[in-house]
């Protein structure tokens, strides 16, 4: 059976909620791992067909405990996970794209195969207090997760990437 993992990194929630929310509707056609990237590493990289990554945007980048992941594991799966189908999404207080293109370009030296658009979804928190609080994202936006999840395990499943 194939296998998705989904790795996320969340520290208020928002980026956890889209996780989880793709993870749910995953589950349904393929066997799926939802790790959060402290606790992922190379190995979990190798023994999945396809991926997710998760992550907040801050301060313009990803977070770092999500770089940190990247970090450790670029280099022992590097050549061992070509071609292999990954999506992305973002949780960012206003814009998220540079977040994107910074997983897209790892991504891109590792040789995956992008099938999805990256989901961007924007919480408009602006304030110390806003970007700071626990996030509730709505379920209008975690349709969005969820659709994602689904289609990208339906596909592992038959083969499609």
């Amino acid at each position: 059976m194939a296998e998705l993992l989904i790795v996320y990194y969340s520290r208020t929630g928002g980026s956890r909620q889209m996780a989880e929310a793709a993870c749910a509707a995953a589950h349904e056609e393929a066997e799926t791992r939802l790790l959060r990237a402290d606790k992922a590493g190379p190995e979990d990289l190798l023994n999945a067909d396809g991926y997710i990554f998760c992550a907040p945007e801050n301060l313009a980048a990803i977070a770092g405990v999500m770089k940190d992941f990247f970090d450790r594991c670029y280099y022992p799966v590097l050549g061992r996970i070509e071609g292999r189908p990954y999506a992305q999404m973002v949780c960012a207080g206003s814009d998220g794209e540079n977040a994107v293109r910074q997983i897209a370009r790892i991504a891109q030296g590792w040789r995956l195969k992008p099938v999805q658009e990256p989901i961007i979804i924007c919480t408009h928190a602006q304030t110390p207090e806003q970007i700071l609080a626990t996030k509730t994202i709505p379920d209008y936006e975690l349709e969005k997760c969820r659709e994602l999840g689904q289609a990208l395990a339906a596909g592992l499943s038959m083969g499609v990437f």
